[in-house]
């Protein structure tokens, strides 16, 4: 069965857990990456007898909207599939449902559904270092899980949590600045998922289309980029009640 590791995560946290789950299957995925914002994925189109991981963060509740856009151009083709929602330790609250939405609409048949924690992108002092050795053991439990349900020949589509409408989605107003190490290499414009940053002049942000993924922050080989440190400060303190409680990987079958 060929695997497809279909995954936007710009600061990395969603892939590594993609990457855990995907590990008890024996063959190396091919990587579909969501968060280039240059790909065309319209002429991408799987084969029903193929396996997705569809991986997106959970931003304010809900899926990015640059993944769910370029998902919509990959032909499922029914191909079985397995959705990962990676959010901060606070809530994923509608991502998962959002998500197979976004999948049943793009063609795919969705068999099973996971949520997992990885380090907040921007508070990046709640659940940091994870997914970790324990949410690894837990991600391989979970496909086990998953092959045997596999194995089952045409699986129901899962119980999924979420609402119809979706919450409202509201952007974080969380935009980097460069400071005065920025040597204007201008890694950040090129590597920006919405391209929110000037090419020719990184100081440059277009802060109606940046979506506070902190991409520029996390590849950086300066350290040139930041956020306002007060409005940092502000966002810690509003989630330290609801972040500072270890949440646990989930699996929906």
């Amino acid at each position: 069965m060929k695997l497809y590791e279909i995954c936007f995560s710009p600061t990395g946290g969603t892939k590594k857990a993609a990457d855990m789950l995907a590990e008890e299957w024996e063959e190396k995925p091919v990587f579909l990456d969501l968060t280039d914002g240059a790909a065309d994925f319209s002429g991408i189109s799987l084969v029903e007898d193929a396996l997705a991981l569809i991986a997106v963060p959970s931003y304010g509740g809900r899926v990015p909207a640059p993944a769910a856009e370029r998902l919509s151009g990959i032909r499922g083709n029914g191909a079985k599939t397995v959705l990962l929602c990676v959010y901060g330790n606070r809530a994923y609250e509608d991502t998962l449902t959002e998500l197979q939405d976004a999948a049943v609409r793009a063609g795919f048949h969705v068999i099973a559904a996971v949520s997992a924690v990885a380090e907040h992108s921007i508070a990046r002092q709640f659940a940091a270092g994870r997914p970790d050795g324990r949410d690894r053991a837990r991600l391989h439990t979970f496909a086990q899980e998953i092959r045997t349900r596999l194995a089952e020949g045409n699986p129901p589509q899962p119980k999924i949590p979420g609402s119809r409408p979706y919450k409202k989605a509201g952007g974080s107003g969380m935009v980097p600045k460069p400071t005065e190490a920025c040597l204007k290499c201008g890694l950040c414009a090129q590597k920006c998922p919405v391209q929110a940053i000037d090419r020719q002049d990184p100081a440059k942000t277009d802060a109606a289309l940046c979506i506070s993924c902190m991409r520029c922050v996390s590849l950086c080989p300066h350290s040139a980029r930041r956020l306002n440190p007060a409005a940092l400060a502000a966002v810690s303190a509003m989630l330290n009640k609801a972040c500072s409680e270890r949440k646990e990987c989930e699996l929906f079958l």
